[in-house]
C-alpha cells in the first residue's frame, strides 16, 4: 500500500464521521471498551505512531509519545488529529525507500505495512465508532482488499472484502463462522 491510500482512507471515513459530529461520543464504540471519542484518539495515536516508525525506524520499540486530545476539542478537532496523523503517515510512507523498516509488536514492517496497518485501523474503527453511534458504515472494498492482500496475505478477500476484514478483525461472523476472539495481522515483509 502507499501513502496515497492512507490519504483516502482518511478522507473517506474522517468525512463520514463528521456527519456524526453532534452524536453523543461518550458511548462505547461498538464491540470495544473505549467510547467512541477514545477510540478516535487511539486511531490518530496510531496513525503518528507508524508515521514514527516510518521515518525514524526504532528497532524494537514505539518512541515514547502519545497523542492527546484534549477534553475541550470538539468531534471536529479530534477528526483534524485524526486527518493530521493520516497525512504524517502518508507523507513519511511516500518519502521513505521501499527497504526502510520499523518495529511492530507483529512483526518488523515495511512502509507499505505501515500503510496498511494505518488504513486497516481507520477502517474498523470507523466502523466500531459508526455501530456506536447507531448508524452503520461500510468500508470502501478496494481498500479492504489491499489491506487484507498486505496483512492477512493468504486470506481470501471473497466478494465482499469489507466483510472478510471485518471478519479477521475479530468484528463480525462470516458465511456462519463466528468472528475469532483472538486476531493479529502479519506485518513483516513478504518473502
Amino acid at each position: 500500500m502507499r501513502g496515497d491510500d492512507v490519504t483516502t482512507t482518511v478522507e473517506i471515513a474522517t468525512g463520514f464521521l463528521a456527519g456524526l459530529a453532534d452524536r453523543d461520543w461518550s458511548v462505547p464504540a461498538g464491540p470495544l471498551e473505549w467510547s467512541c471519542r477514545d477510540t478516535g484518539v487511539h486511531v490518530a495515536d496510531d496513525l503518528f505512531g507508524y508515521a514514527a516508525q516510518v521515518a525514524v525506524g526504532p528497532p524494537d520499540s514505539y518512541p515514547p509519545f502519545e497523542i492527546v486530545v484534549g477534553d475541550a476539542a470538539t468531534v471536529d478537532g479530534l477528526l483534524l488529529v485524526i486527518r493530521t496523523g493520516g497525512a504524517m503517515l502518508a507523507t513519511s510512507v511516500a518519502a521513505a525507500s521501499p527497504d526502510a523498516r520499523g518495529w511492530h509488536p507483529f512483526g518488523v514492517s515495511d512502509p507499505a505495512g505501515f500503510a496498511a496497518m494505518g488504513v486497516v485501523e481507520v477502517l474498523v474503527h470507523t466502523h466500531d465508532i459508526a455501530r456506536g453511534l447507531g448508524t452503520s458504515w461500510t468500508p470502501p472494498a478496494d481498500a479492504c482488499a489491499a489491506a487484507l492482500a498486505r496483512l492477512w496475505p493468504d486470506t481470501d478477500p471473497g466478494p465482499d472484502p469489507a466483510a472478510t476484514l471485518l471478519h479477521v478483525t475479530g468484528r463480525a461472523a462470516l458465511d456462519g463462522t463466528p468472528a475469532p476472539a483472538r486476531w493479529r495481522w502479519y506485518g513483516e515483509v513478504p518473502g
